[in-house]
């Protein structure tokens, strides 16, 4: 399946694109490691960081779901949606944004990690992997249907390519699974995989409950990072996964 550039177009519309800024080096201080080195300089030359502290977000990671967003107009006025793997709470933000307006939605996010309030956000700190978190989340819902669930989850990196990207497909088969039990019929699932695809038998079942599955690298994913993201749209129907 090839994957859709749609995504990665709209930067200077997001925010991020149309700023020329100087490049800031970091001095090696004593004590510190090479490598944090190159993360501060990287984060410090970064147009995405610089334009989520402009803009109010609380992490880049928000222009991904802008971008995502932007080419596929999954998030409108009034919808429910659950963010899975939310802290610090960027695409919650985004997901507020969206569907409040002329009609109030709802968004609740989840997180093992605790999350400062946004406003029009309800927070669940729960380790999705826990079976309770599930019954929680559907419990939380109160028979409400979902429009789109997104998922930013991912497991903490070994280093081992191979172990890391099972650890990811687990994480969006756990989401996956859970997208089928609460969506509305037409609804949409993004969730995060590693380049590479998504294993073809999740990949099989994503495509018999959905009309149509790609994946997506927004802009705003750095270009060194395996990271890509599977959207599902048109969900048919949990009979159909």
């Amino acid at each position: 399946m090839a994957r859709d550039r749609r995504a990665g177009r709209n930067t200077a519309k997001s925010g991020a694109g149309g700023h020329r800024r100087l490049k800031s080096r970091v001095k090696t201080a004593k004590g510190r490691k090479t490598s944090s080195t190159r993360w501060l300089q990287r984060q410090l030359n970064d147009p995405y960081v610089a334009a989520a502290k402009r803009e109010g977000y609380r992490s880049r990671a928000a222009f991904k779901l802008i971008e995502i967003d932007d080419a596929y107009n999954l998030l409108r006025p009034g919808q429910c949606v659950v963010d899975l793997g939310s802290a610090p709470g960027g695409w919650s933000q985004v997901a507020a944004r969206r569907v409040n307006g002329e009609k109030d939605g709802t968004v609740i996010a989840l997180d093992l990690t605790e999350m400062e309030p946004i406003k029009g956000v309800e927070f669940l700190c729960l380790d999705f992997t826990e079976p309770q978190a599930v019954e929680m989340l559907i419990e939380k819902l109160a028979g409400r249907q979902v429009d789109v669930v997104l998922s930013d989850m991912a497991a903490p990196a070994t280093g081992h390519r191979q172990t890391d990207h099972l650890r990811v497909i687990a994480l969006c088969e756990a989401a996956f699974e859970f997208a089928s039990q609460v969506l509305a019929p037409g609804g949409a699932f993004v969730c995060k995989v590693l380049q590479g695809g998504t294993e073809k038998a999740l990949l099989t079942e994503l495509k018999r409950g959905f009309k149509k599955v790609r994946h997506v690298k927004p802009a705003a994913s750095r270009a060194d990072s395996a990271e890509q993201y599977v959207l599902a749209e048109g969900f048919i129907g949990a009979s159909n996964c």
